[in-house]
């Protein structure tokens, strides 16, 4: 017997204010909360289904199948989905990754958010968005955000029960992102590596715990009262102050390029003209304009005499986890 989920599609999701630190590891519980953008450009298809005469569980990622590495975090999901279901069959995953080609972005947040849908679906539970979150959690921090549309705050909390992201804002005003793609290549400092290498040996951690407690409540107020111009300058600084923190941690590391650089000069230059342009990066070299969407275009021509076109993909705030009809 077959127990077939429909498709489920989750976005991925960009934090403003960064989380760079575990409490505990196991249960992916954050050093502090976040707070990130949901975004229609980039998601993630997943259907799931718990078969009988399966003898191990197996993933396809755009119909080709994974090894046992990419599997992992699939399978801490699939296993608490079976212990909550009382269901002992093995699964098959089918992901669609829709994401630009060489984007260079993360899909982790989308693909084990899909998954936490899909799964639960197919195993008949009726969960709510914050078990969906708290579920996807345990797959990959960032998924919990990516449960919810527009903006979602992911609380650290104390416990696997109530470290959960909740929606903020609907993100239903001007705003938007424009990605420059500069380099999909693998990192030498994988993120799970550097947040513990930072935790363990800056001399600024607690600094960046209580700076980032700060941010969160200011950037939370700016997105009320819908003021680009703040919000953008708060999600900047977050995102420079992470990597201070990998220049600060011994040893030293560092995501950036050289054309990282470039683009974060690019966006100097913006605001010089005028624009309410601002960046954040990820634990990786591609640099994230935050703006108004309706001036967005603008800037994707002009990065044009600087970047080729399949390295700059404009998104806009996306909806929450779906489950698509046939």
């Amino acid at each position: 017997m077959i127990k077939q989920s429909k498709w489920v599609r989750a976005h991925t999701n960009i934090a403003f204010i960064k989380y760079w630190g575990k409490e505990n590891e196991e249960l992916i519980l954050p050093k502090n909360n976040s707070l990130s953008l949901t975004l229609d450009a980039f998601y993630t298809d997943t259907q799931v289904s718990f078969d009988e005469d399966l003898n191990k569980d197996i993933l396809f990622i755009d119909g080709e199948e994974q090894d046992e590495k990419a599997l992992n975090k699939a399978q801490v999901i699939l296993d608490l989905v079976r212990e909550e279901a009382d269901i002992h069959d093995f699964a098959r995953i089918d992901s669609k990754n829709h994401v630009p080609t060489a984007a260079g972005l993360a899909s982790s947040a989308s693909g084990l958010a899909a998954l936490a849908g899909a799964a639960s679906l197919a195993a008949g539970l009726d969960l709510s968005k914050e078990e969906l979150s708290r579920l996807a959690r345990r797959g990959s921090g960032s998924a919990s955000r990516s449960i919810y549309g527009g903006f979602a705050e992911w609380e650290k909390g104390t416990s696997d029960s109530n470290s959960v992201a909740i929606p903020i804002d609907k993100a239903d005003w001007d705003i938007g992102m424009l990605f420059i793609i500069v380099d999909d290549g693998k990192k030498d400092v994988s993120s799970t590596e550097g947040m513990r290498r930072v935790v363990e040996t800056s001399p600024y951690y607690e600094g960046w715990i209580s700076s980032a407690t700060e941010d969160l409540a200011a950037i939370k107020s700016a997105i009320k009262k819908q003021d680009i111009v703040e919000v953008g300058e708060i999600a900047e600084r977050s995102a420079l102050k992470m990597h201070a923190l990998n220049l600060s941690a011994n040893p030293p590391f560092n995501y950036w390029s050289p054309e990282s650089i470039v683009a974060m000069r690019k966006v100097e230059e913006f605001r010089n003209q005028g624009y309410s342009v601002y960046l954040t990066m990820d634990a990786g070299p591609n640099v994230k304009l935050i703006g108004k969407a309706s001036q967005m275009d603008e800037l994707y021509q002009a990065l044009l005499e600087t970047f080729r076109k399949e390295q700059l993909v404009i998104a806009k705030p996306g909806p929450g986890i779906q489950i698509l009809e046939d």
